[in-house]
């Protein structure tokens, strides 16, 4: 049983405890891992390591508070929160509907309390899962929170570790799950201390930096670092589900793979615990191994992001087919990512110059392991100013995007402000307090957004605060205008989805899409999704069959014949049938 101090460090020759403004010293095992050797001050909460001959205390790896920010001290989580959700059973992810929010710009507040006064928006909405952008401590007052360092501690600005267990437990109130955004394939550039405890990184560098040691030496204590990491957000924060950031960049050649670890102590604490816990990786990679049962040879996650539908969609309605978007400009892509889960599944990408993806298993795998969405952080906050797809398109388009999403085959996920069409830019921000590292951030979004062929003047500045306040949602949109249009259509969605079992049916087999002309048409067993993404009317035989939900535009059913007006879509019922 490790001690409350207890630190591993196998690089330092000495380390010494610093604690309540007294300097203990501290002993290493054989397994280097450190123990003070004297007596602790009585209610002492902050502390630090002087490592060998350095004047300044460094925190601790494993720190669940950072009160004074990622280079301070450290400050023992002791608070005793009696937690409200004791008969909470948890919450599955086949049928469920995830939401996605970054905790500083959901809210004008920004914190996690804030963020509970509007959680009754989501349960009217229909949301099943929260998902909350990663949390983790950072240097600075806000950002996104992939760069952050501490991935124990939640981050000040927030509210801490009380807020957050507050905001589980009103969540869990509300009938609501709660799926966190963890990072483990990289560090944050400011105050990752880490390098001189041990051999947290090896050589080498993955898109954001350094890669994690995941099977050189010492490696065993780096992985058993990420995985009490996982247990930590699953036992002491009662989450439901991990959303595991960019797998593909996990470098591990291990026997078995950190991410068939994770799902297998994953799996037993869900059977001890007596509830679902749900593992989603994001993976650019198209290959289904991820989330193939390891009794079948797979890695055992549950679920994974298919990108291919966003970009299908986006294209579908927006006619971009710039950089990755150039091979999804055929309607008929998006009919091959409904039917067969990717569009890349060993096909040609021109955009990475080679074939990409492997063909999805849809005999055996169920259509709910896939997660897709219409827009996301990533595809929002990485354009150059951060806009959403409703600056561009009408309300008919915009209600066409959550129709295909909300009655799609897979598991949708929205994001926040989406349901209102939000006039709010979502953008990328940062607040480096290092000038230098400010400035390199800015330049590198600009040479990297000139290389797309953007207009480099169209790039925001991620560190000027504007950036950050302009992002925030504004929630007095959703009593008017287009607002509240789109707004009712999204909650009728989300109503007919819990409604319909034909909406929520995880067969492949059950999807079938036709496309004629820009007429695209998916059938959910015997329900009909139809979209018109051209820019005139067209018109369907469908049948007698009852009309659901429609677009603002409305459409008509006279004689078995559909009459769809541009941009404009429908759900229909199954053809009535008479004795």
């Amino acid at each position: 049983m490790r001690g409350p101090y207890d630190v591993w460090a196998p690089r330092p020759e000495r380390v010494r405890l610093q604690v309540a403004g007294e300097v203990v010293a501290m002993t290493r095992g054989d397994d280097d891992w450190w123990t003070p050797t004297g007596p602790v001050p009585d209610g002492a909460l902050d502390y630090g390591y002087l490592l060998d001959d350095e004047p300044d205390p460094r925190p601790d790896p494993r720190s669940r508070r950072q009160p004074d920010g990622v280079h301070g001290l450290s400050r023992r989580d002791v608070t005793a929160h009696e937690w409200a959700d004791g008969s909470w059973t948890g919450r599955q992810l086949a049928g469920s509907v995830v939401y996605e929010l970054h905790v500083g710009t959901f809210t004008p507040g920004g914190t996690l309390d804030s963020a509970i006064e509007r959680l009754d928006h989501l349960v009217d909405l229909g949301v099943d899962l929260v998902e909350v952008m990663p949390v983790n401590a950072f240097n600075g007052t806000h950002n996104w929170g992939y760069d952050g360092v501490a991935w124990f501690a939640v981050a000040e600005p927030y509210g801490g570790p009380d807020a957050y267990r507050r905001f589980v437990d009103a969540c869990h109130a509300r009938g609501l799950g709660v799926v966190q955004d963890v990072v483990h394939n990289h560090l944050g550039p400011s105050g990752n201390y880490l390098p001189l405890f041990g051999p947290y990184l090896k050589a080498g560098r993955n898109t954001w930096g350094d890669l994690v040691n995941l099977d050189g030496e010492g490696s065993a204590e780096v992985r058993r670092y990420i995985l009490d990491n996982v247990r930590m957000w699953f036992e002491d924060f009662h989450v439901d589900a991990l959303r595991l950031d960019a797998v593909h960049a996990l470098s591990d050649t291990s026997e078995v793979h950190l991410l068939e670890q994770m799902a297998i102590e994953t799996a037993a604490l869900s059977a001890h615990l007596r509830r679902p816990l749900t593992l989603i990786a994001e993976s650019d990679l198209n290959d289904t191994t991820l989330v193939t049962p390891r009794e079948a040879g797979g890695r055992g996650l549950d679920a994974q992001w298919s990108d291919d539908f966003h970009h299908a969609v986006h294209v579908a309605l927006t006619g971009e087919t710039t950089g990755y978007y150039a091979d999804f400009e055929p309607l008929e892509a998006l009919a091959k990512v409904c039917e067969k889960g990717f569009f890349h599944d060993g096909t040609f990408s021109s955009f990475r110059d080679r074939d990409h993806g492997r063909p999805v298993d849809t005999a055996h795998m169920p259509t709910w392991r896939l997660v897709v969405a219409n827009q996301n952080h990533d595809q929002v906050g990485n354009r150059a100013r951060g806009d959403r797809p409703a600056e561009h398109l009408d309300d008919d388009q915009v209600v066409c995007a959550a129709l295909l999403t909300l009655a799609g085959p897979f598991t949708p996920m929205l994001f926040m402000g989406e349901e209102w069409a939000a006039s709010s830019p979502f953008a990328f921000f940062t607040s480096h307090p290092e000038p230098e590292l400010g400035r390199a951030t800015a330049d590198g979004r600009i040479a990297e957004f000139e290389q797309m062929g953007w207009d480099p003047d169209e790039v925001l500045d991620p560190q000027d605060p504007e950036t950050f306040h302009r992002s925030r949602l504004d929630w007095d949109e959703r009593a008017g205008g287009r607002h509240a249009v789109v707004l009712d259509c999204y909650r009728r969605l989300g109503r007919l989805r819990r409604e319909l079992p034909q909406l929520t049916d995880p067969e492949f087999g059950a999807v079938s899409c036709t496309v004629d002309g820009r007429l695209f048409t998916m059938r959910r067993d015997d329900v009909l999704v139809v979209v018109n993404t051209g820019d005139s009317a067209t018109e369907l035989e469908v049948g007698d069959r009852e009309v659901l939900f429609e677009t603002p535009a409305g459409v008509v059913v006279r004689d078995g014949v559909l009459s769809v007006p541009a941009h404009a879509g429908a759900l229909l019922g199954p053809v009535a049938t008479f004795p």
